[in-house]
């Protein structure tokens, strides 16, 4: 049996060509084979026919647009952003090349100003009164302090709250500081000592310590807090002489004073530094340039720290017993002009100006214009016996009133009629007696008032004193033609015209001066950065007496000191020849705008014959006691001219004072 083939799969392919048939055996070829008839041929199995492929489609045909006007527009559009480009690039690297390069040093490199090193102030001596130490700006960084940075809402309030107390500010307004917007930079306190930045930084070291033991999640709450060198003006006597050397502004100008008159000599000249900085931080390889600063001058003052200080103890002494509103003394060196104390009560400390009055932080001795009173009367003397009118011992007639103008005139005391000479005019500081004298300068009254004018003002009165202080007046003396009816006769005896503490006093070295007046001073010198001294200009000097009449005057001043019958017997000093003058006047009150209260003072010089220094002083409305110049600005005087005799090393002469009369019998 013929074997069984599985029937093979068909795979659908193009249809075969039908097979050829095979031709039939011959007759001779089966007999050979067995003489079996032959089988028909066995016919192969039908086919499938295949299924028929479906009709081969015919590509569809996209006919694509023009691409030159998209490819012109897209070219335009690349040229167009080019061409952008390149006008921002020239604009960048040429037009605005120095701005930019300007903005990229702005970051890159930082700049800071070297401040200079304020210079000292010393007296005459070299004892320091006025230095300047180590200090420091406390600053800080806001940025810090942001919730972002801190990791603290209210880091801002924390930090303040550690930071008021030592600081010495207020929490709020140190919260304002370190939550100023978008700012790497704000002051929170000037000029704050070492100790203070020790204290902090103790406080950063605290809070570094805790943000470490937080396992590297804290943050250092003053971390932001930091500080830059600087330095702070001291004053090492504390009140002694605040009114002369002035102080400070936060700034570190000169706000008052020597501080403030000689700033720019004090101050020096700033410098800066220009380095590359990275984080905030300088680069230490990358070098830094600029120019250093210029330490300022010193200025040696003719002050004398001694004298000063005994003169300030002994008016602020009075001023409170007298229960006044201000005093001053003036110490001058009759041979220079020299200024060797200038004292005023109450005063202020330069170092805690936060404690201090603001009626007596200035100069109220060269600041306050006050009528002189009976002081002022040695210059009326001076006119009348230069111009030859009369001598010392010239008889005066004085009445106990005396109606000149459009007043009755009278002395401090009533008195039967005086026969006083000339000297025992001024001994008994008689105004009808002055009046009298200086009544005679001219032929008529218009004349006197032209020719006591030019004595006063040559004297120094109505003009600056020469030191060119911050807010000195110049006093206050009308001209002759503008003197009202009472001023004609009241200016001779001191009323009427004002001057400033020192006015007063140079009037005194004028005569002590053999009647050349020195423009006072109270600079020495300077000396520069480089140690050299550098001595003062010499003071302008004019005569306005002669020697005569200078000595003259002097001797008359001795009998208001020495004579019993004088005013100023409490000025007297043991062994020394003592000349000087009180002086009791009404005072106009500043706020009133008219006289209530009064002016007392004694002004003179020692040794009376060879004079060496000069003492003025003032008080102001005394309220309790004596108001009279002799009974209380008398015992000052003494006190501070015996101290500063001693001081200076000043011997009695030893002569006999000459005792001028006084008064004259007057002939039946």
């Amino acid at each position: 049996m013929p074997s069984k083939e599985p029937p093979r799969r068909r795979v659908p392919g193009p249809a075969r060509p039908a097979a050829r048939p095979r031709p039939a055996a011959s007759a001779g070829s089966g007999a050979r084979s067995g003489g079996r008839a032959p089988r028909p041929a066995a016919r192969p199995a039908a086919r499938r026919p295949a299924p028929p492929r479906p009709p081969a489609r015919k590509p569809r045909t996209i006919k694509l647009g023009n691409p030159r006007p998209r490819l012109r527009l897209i070219s335009l559009g690349l040229t167009l952003v080019m061409l952008v480009f390149v006008v921002r690039l020239l604009q960048v690297q040429a037009v605005d090349a120095s701005a930019y390069a300007a903005k990229a040093d702005k970051y890159r490199y930082q700049e800071y100003t070297l401040s200079a090193e304020r210079g000292e102030i010393t007296d005459r001596n070299g004892i320091a009164l006025a230095t300047s130490v180590d200090a420091y700006d406390i600053t800080a960084d806001p940025k810090l302090f942001t919730p972002e940075e801190s990791k603290v809402p209210d880091a801002p309030e924390q930090a303040a709250a550690l930071l008021a107390p030592i600081l010495g500010k207020e929490p709020a307004e140190l919260v304002k500081k370190l939550r100023t917007p978008k700012s790497r930079y704000t002051l929170l306190a000037r000029k704050q000592t070492p100790q203070v930045w020790n204290q902090i930084k103790d406080l950063k070291k605290v809070y570094g310590q805790k943000a470490q033991a937080a396992g590297g999640t804290g943050v250092n709450l003053l971390g932001g807090v930091l500080s830059e060198p600087s330095t702070k003006r001291v004053y090492p006597n504390g009140d002694l002489g605040a009114g002369i050397l002035g102080f400070v502004n936060a700034e570190g100008r000169g706000a008052g004073g020597v501080e403030s008159m000689l700033d720019p000599a004090l101050a020096g000249k700033d410098g800066k530094i220009r380095f590359t900085a990275s984080g905030g931080r300088q680069v230490p390889t990358a070098g830094s340039q600029g120019t250093p600063a210029v330490p300022g001058s010193d200025i040696e003052l003719t002050i004398d720290r001694d004298i000063q200080w005994a003169a300030q103890q002994a008016i602020s002494e009075q001023v409170r017993k007298s229960k006044a509103d201000r005093g001053y003394v003036i110490v001058q060196d009759t041979r220079t002009g020299e200024v060797l104390a200038m004292a005023n009560a109450p005063g202020f400390d330069p170092n805690d100006l936060s404690a201090a009055n603001a009626a007596a932080m200035g100069n109220a001795a060269l600041q306050d214009a006050y009528e002189p009173g009976s002081t002022s009367k040695v210059m009326s003397m001076a006119a009348v016996l230069e111009e030859g009118k009369a001598a010392a011992d010239t008889h005066v007639v004085v009445p106990n009133r005396l109606h000149r103008g459009d007043r009755l005139f009278k002395d401090d005391i009533d008195h039967p009629t005086w026969y006083l000479t000339l000297n025992g005019v001024l001994a008994k500081s008689s105004n009808i007696g002055t009046i009298l004298a200086t009544g005679q300068l001219g032929k008529d009254q218009a004349e006197s008032n032209r020719i006591l004018d030019g004595y006063l003002r040559r004297f120094g009165i109505g003009s600056p004193t020469g030191l060119g202080f911050p807010g000195e007046t110049s006093g206050i003396l009308a001209k002759p033609e503008d003197w009202s009816t009472s001023q004609q006769y009241t200016i001779p005896f001191g009323q009427g015209l004002s001057v400033n503490a020192l006015q007063a006093a140079s009037v005194y070295s004028t005569i002590a001066n053999g009647g050349v007046r020195i423009e006072p001073t109270l600079v020495r010198g300077t000396k520069g950065p480089d140690g050299r001294f550098t001595p003062a200009e010499k003071p302008a000097e004019n005569r306005v007496v002669s020697e005569r009449t200078a000595k003259t005057l002097a001797q008359m001043l001795e009998s208001v000191v020495d004579d019993r019958e004088g005013t100023g017997t409490k000025a007297a000093i043991p062994g020394y020849r003592v000349a000087g003058k009180t002086g009791t006047a009404n005072r106009v009150d500043p706020e009133l705008g008219r006289y209530k209260g009064y002016t007392a003072s004694f002004a003179g010089f020692a040794p009376a014959d060879q004079p060496r220094v000069t003492v003025y002083c003032a008080i102001q409305n005394p309220t309790k006691g004596s108001y009279f110049g002799g009974q209380i600005c008398g015992p000052i005087y003494k006190k501070v001219m015996e101290f500063a005799l001693k001081t200076l090393h000043v011997a009695p002469t030893g002569s006999a004072p000459p005792r001028l009369p006084v008064t004259f019998e007057p002939t039946p």
